[in-house]
């Protein structure tokens, strides 16, 4: 894909993920809830943001597709180039725990490439940005630090970031099999894969096929930018706007020299926990 300008891109998603963390945080310490389909929550907090974010988006850029888990999907998308690919509040578990552990995932993509990512942690107001080519960053603390991975080799013990609402046999034997003692439980996808740009995990594994486009896309940016690796759980490339918007191999997000050594190891245990899931 040739080089882009997403300067623009940019600019609209920090303000659309900004303004929906805004508008979720008002209804953060409610309980209520309702159940969807698939049995998942979703809140108040979550049509705000949704509501905030689309609307931002389509004023700005009218021709461009929008994917979002809390909008009706529709089958034009495909046929577009550029597609917003947005999880409003990713982590509602979380969010109604009130532990903090959610986040504004907004990404798009251009002839199905993820192109650019903003994860936003609105407990904390700590924002993740970054555009093909040009580097991943993250506002804290009314501070800009560009996000580098200076890592060279794979350190002795690997710091896994596992999940603290999806408990897995598979990520239990994999633990094993790798040597891995060092796990912190976490929420959101956005929040795990930022513990990993800022260097406190090196590792995340997720291989559920029921992930969604929307958690991967911007955390996939972000960490690309900032020099690590992400691939599903067979090592393969994560593919976008597809007719059924899932990962159907997870996800294996690592720094590149984790990713390096140990991406054979996890693609021979998911082939042989999850034959079902196979091609």
């Amino acid at each position: 894909m040739e080089q882009m300008s997403l300067a623009r891109e940019l600019e609209t998603a920090r303000r659309a993920a900004r303004a929906a963390g805004t508008a979720a945080m008002r209804f953060y310490g409610s309980t209520l809830s309702e159940r969807k389909a698939d049995a998942s929550p979703v809140t108040a907090a979550d049509h705000a943001a949704n509501d905030v974010i689309t609307a931002t988006i389509r004023a700005d850029f009218p021709e461009d597709a929008i994917l979002s888990e809390e909008s009706a999907d529709s089958p034009e998308r495909l046929g577009a180039r550029r597609v917003w690919i947005v999880d409003p509040l990713d982590g509602t578990k979380e969010f109604l725990a009130q532990n903090g552990e959610f986040s504004v995932l907004i990404g798009l993509v251009v002839d199905g490439e993820p192109v650019l990512g903003v994860v936003y942690l609105p407990a904390v107001e700590v924002m993740y940005a970054a555009a093909r080519g040009a580097g991943a960053w993250v506002d804290q603390a009314g501070e800009r630090r560009r996000l580098t991975r200076t890592e060279a080799v794979a350190s002795a013990g690997i710091r896994l970031v596992g999940s603290r609402s999806h408990a897995d046999p598979f990520l239990v034997r994999m633990q094993e099999a790798l040597g891995i003692t060092d796990v912190a439980p976490c929420g959101s996808v956005g929040v795990k894969c930022s513990r990993i740009v800022d260097g406190d995990r090196q590792l995340y594994v997720h291989p559920v096929a029921h992930l969604k486009e929307w958690d991967t896309c911007a955390p996939e940016v972000i960490l690309t930018e900032a020099g690590d690796r992400v691939t599903d759980c067979l090592g393969e490339p994560l593919r976008y706007n597809k007719p059924v918007p899932v990962q159907p191999h997870g996800i294996f997000a690592a720094t590149p020299a984790v990713h390096a050594a140990v991406k054979d190891r996890v693609a021979q245990m998911y082939r042989e926990a999850f034959p079902h899931q196979l091609d």
